[in-house]
């Protein structure tokens, strides 16, 4: 009869017919304890400044870091990464400020420690936040980025933050060389426990523009494509990927996640180490201004989001969703 349906013995929909049918096949899971909460963090007291393009989040004085950091713990969120906003007089050429006994950023570590033992801690380890510069490497007269310049500095910089207590040093920088120079001083200074969680593929991204406003620290003059990576290239994250294994990081990441999905599964597949991705801010500040407009649905759409970085091949993922997320994770599985 022509009405009739063809014999279809194999149907994809039978797999789809309810919300436990869907769970039973289900491919892509995402655990809270899988995401890296970052979190800006500044001097002072009693300071909660929000980011007028960062949605929800905000430039946090200690006692209020260590309150967002309690409430996100009882959510199920395990891992952080700060961010420090520093002020403009304690910024020179070579971020001097960044291992200073008095460096606020390293004090708010040590009391999150002693707060919180049992949190993973991940630091940023770039010039940028402290540079006069506003550039992750040491800037010649020239105008050009001087990576041999950079690198010691880079390394007094990370074996401060390990001494403060970060269970992870996050170079974010893209220096040629610096997770070789990075583990050789950890390890020299005994802090051979100290992780390196490495920003691999970091992209020179238009995503970036958020988080330079929460900490102030666009570049003053030039840009950052002589050291940040060209978003057409895929082969020379591979090349990346190999000399950071080489050097000794323990962790690989791919910056930012969205727009390089592609690199995300390349990755993953060339490596046996564990793969993270930054969903960056520009990204998660996309999401959230498009359902402010009534254009999208704020939670379907983080976790569409959130499961195509997963799905990718990202075993972390660093979010500004990480609290919004692991709230709904708690209210489905309690």
């Amino acid at each position: 009869m022509e009405d009739m349906l063809p014999f279809q013995p194999s149907r994809p929909r039978r797999n789809r017919r309810n919300a436990a049918i869907r769970g039973l096949a289900r491919e892509t899971r995402l655990h809270p304890e899988q995401l890296i909460y970052p979190l800006f963090c500044v001097d002072g007291a009693g300071i909660e400044d929000p980011i007028g393009t960062l949605p929800g989040m905000a430039r946090l004085s200690e006692d209020k870091l260590l309150a967002e950091i309690e409430r996100s713990w009882n959510l199920g969120i395990r891992n952080f990464c700060l961010f420090p906003a520093v002020e403009e007089h304690l910024k020179d050429k070579t971020a001097s400020h960044s291992w200073a006994d008095d460096n606020f950023y390293l004090r708010i570590a040590r009391n999150v420690k002693e707060r919180f033992p049992e949190c993973s801690l991940m630091s940023d380890v770039a010039m940028d936040p402290y540079s006069s510069d506003g550039h992750d490497g040491v800037v010649t007269e020239e105008g050009r980025i001087d990576n041999e310049a950079t690198l010691p500095i880079l390394a007094r910089m990370s074996v401060a933050q390990a001494q403060a207590g970060f269970d992870w040093i996050g170079p974010s920088d893209m220096m040629d060389g610096r997770i070789g120079v990075i583990r050789e001083a950890l390890d020299e200074n005994g802090y051979h426990e100290t992780g390196i969680l490495a920003y691999t593929a970091k992209y020179a991204s238009a995503f970036y523009g958020p988080f330079r406003d929460a900490l102030d620290s666009a570049p003053k003059s030039g840009d950052k494509k002589t050291y940040q990576m060209d978003p057409a290239n895929v082969a020379e994250a591979l090349r990346e990927l190999e000399f950071d294994e080489m050097e000794g990081a323990d962790i690989v990441m791919v910056k930012p996640a969205l727009a390089y999905l592609d690199v995300i599964r390349a990755v993953k597949e060339h490596t046996a180490l564990p793969v993270a991705a930054y969903n960056v801010s520009g990204e998660y500040a996309l999401v959230k201004a498009g359902a402010a407009a009534g254009f999208l649905d704020a939670e379907a759409g983080m976790l569409e989001v959130l499961g195509a970085i997963r799905r990718a091949g990202a075993d972390i993922i660093l979010t500004y969703f990480a609290p919004d997320y692991a709230a709904w994770y708690k209210a489905q599985h309690g």
